[in-house]
């Protein structure tokens, strides 16, 4: 599967905002945005003057980035987005919020959405008591999440629960630290999810 392996700060330098992709480092001083906050490149510090288009492209680059999804999957789900009732907009930003991997980082069982996906893929999470490893699956309300038995004592899994700890989370899945399960209350509405997307402008973008 094609994913992105460069620098993933150039990332947010390029959207022009954190995008929260390495973890701790975006909340330290040494986040690439706060140090040089303009594009990467030669020109990245030159006049900035954004189409109609230019601004569509980049709210979609920003949702892509932000939840680490190829372009091919990314347009899969605003297919599905359309095929449901209600705001497409909202309904793609809640099929990309219920993906696995969105829900270990958000609840703090991964410090990025990128850890979470290798945790995933390694199988260290069950779903309603079955381990699952396809950091894409997406979870419905009702669904528990929980670390596997066996890897509840794994020196990665116990280095990633302390340094998240104190992370809030969202107030649409109850988690239980203690017994290391996150259960899925409702999918998000518009207001429960902080993502820096325009979603308006993706649904523009991909009907034209």
């Amino acid at each position: 599967m094609a994913r992105y392996t460069g620098a993933v700060c150039r990332l947010c330098r390029r959207e022009g905002q954190k995008l929260f992709l390495k973890g701790e480092r975006c909340y330290s001083e040494k986040c690439s945005v706060g140090i040089r906050g303009y594009a990467p490149g030669q020109h990245g510090q030159g006049r900035k003057k954004s189409s109609e288009y230019g601004l569509q492209l980049r709210a979609k680059q920003t949702a892509r980035r932000f939840y680490g999804v190829q372009e091919k999957q990314f347009y899969h789900y605003f297919e599905i987005a359309t095929r449901k009732q209600g705001v497409t907009g909202e309904n793609l930003l809640r099929i990309l919020e219920s993906r696995l991997d969105n829900v270990v980082y958000r609840v703090g069982f991964a410090s990025s959405r990128a850890e979470a996906r290798q945790l995933v893929g390694h199988g260290h999470y069950e779903v309603n008591g079955r381990r699952v490893n396809i950091a894409s699956y997406l979870l419905k309300a009702g669904d528990v999440i929980s670390i596997c038995e066996k890897s509840r004592g794994n020196e990665k899994i116990k280095a990633v629960l302390e340094a998240n700890g104190a992370r809030p989370t969202p107030e649409w899945i109850d988690v239980d630290k203690n017994a290391l399960t996150a259960k899925v209350i409702n999918l998000p509405t518009r207001e429960q999810i902080d993502a820096p997307v325009e979603e308006q402008l993706i649904v523009e973008l991909y009907s034209k």
